[in-house]
């Protein structure tokens, strides 16, 4: 592990409680009454680049760019409630010198949510997301990659990576999930059988602002549209009604861990230190359970550090995927750096 360990570096900030949800239920705005089609999503949020997959009942939203003569092909995998739109940011950087796909993991963004034969939406579980995930690769003819994975997009980056090592050539997690965890309050609201009961025909947007602003270090570098976007994939018809089915299946505590340190591919650990969700403790963990893993704290950031800080976390993903290929080196990791 290529780290200096301080119980500093790893302490977590604050968490939201019941008075946050409270004060964001009373703040204006839609209450989500009607759902929004997909149709709508398409003209709002889709990308010149994107493409769309009939896998597993559903049509999987898809960009794939990136240079012709790439040096790699990288897989960006987002985190709980969020869309391959948490990537714009980076992706000037990364589409300079590689082949860069990015998806909306269902049951989110334009993607939505897997459906049975009935046409019901399917509980999404770490089994089932391993047999997309798999799929959507082998549709695509992925025989070597690269996955870079946030938040829920981790851990299905890193269990792909422990279960298929001959694939993957390198592995980034930024603020992976994993290990045992309390759920951020604005998740486990759908733990509440009221709340999953009325959610589908009623959420305050107040609720899905204060999540999006939650997961930022500095939650007033949320932007409006960003903030309108978030909402807008929760309001989209079925997401609601799969997140409620989901989130009380989702148990961090079933998590078979122990193919961590299996891994041994090159792996870069970026974290925010100011994440309210994941405690910046288990940056620490993985980067102890993975052989020669590389930690980079980002002291100002929260959950999302390449939507807060793009150009500085691009330029250290940058570093990492080009070690090996070029005479770039990602510089030491030193975490008492004050740069916001």
């Amino acid at each position: 592990m290529n780290t200096a360990t301080t119980g500093e570096l790893f302490a977590s900030p604050p968490r939201a409680n019941l008075l946050n949800v409270a004060r964001a239920m009373l703040r204006p705005g839609r209450i989500g009454l009607r759902s929004i089609g997909r149709d709508v999503l398409i003209a709002r949020y889709a990308k010149p680049q994107s493409r769309y997959l009939p896998l597993m009942g559903t049509r999987v939203h898809y960009t794939d760019e990136g240079a012709a003569n790439s040096e790699g092909t990288l897989l960006l995998i987002h985190g709980f409630g969020a869309s391959l739109h948490t990537w714009d940011g980076v992706l000037p950087q990364l589409t300079r010198r590689y082949r860069v796909i990015r998806l909306d993991l269902p049951p989110f963004g334009i993607t939505g949510p897997l459906r049975d034969a009935q046409g019901r939406p399917r509980t999404m579980e770490l089994p089932l997301y391993r047999d997309f995930i798999d799929a959507f690769v082998d549709t695509l003819g992925l025989s070597k990659l690269t996955l870079i994975g946030n938040s829920l997009g981790g851990m299905v980056s890193w269990d792909f990576a422990v279960r298929h090592p001959g694939r993957v050539e390198k592995l980034v997690l930024i603020d992976s999930a994993g290990f045992p965890m309390k759920l951020p309050i604005y998740i486990d609201l759908f733990n509440h059988i009221g709340v999953r009961m009325t959610s589908p025909w009623m959420l305050p947007e107040g609720i899905i602002r204060a999540a999006t602003r939650d997961v930022y270090g500095d939650p007033s570098r949320v932007s409006e549209p960003t903030l309108r976007r978030y909402a807008d994939f929760f309001y989209a018809d079925g997401a609601r009604q799969a997140i409620g089915k989901m989130v009380p299946k989702f148990r961090f505590d079933d998590v078979d861990t122990s193919g961590l340190a299996s891994i041994r591919v090159p792996t870069l650990i970026l974290w925010g230190q100011r994440d309210r969700w994941i405690p910046p403790a288990h940056a620490g963990e993985f980067a102890r359970r993975i052989p020669g893993a590389t930690l980079r704290m980002y002291p100002a950031l929260g959950h999302i550090p390449m939507e807060e800080d793009p150009v500085r976390v691009g330029t250290d993903l940058c570093a990492f995927l080009d070690q090996g290929r070029a005479s770039t080196r990602l510089s030491e990791t030193t975490f008492q750096e004050n740069r916001p």
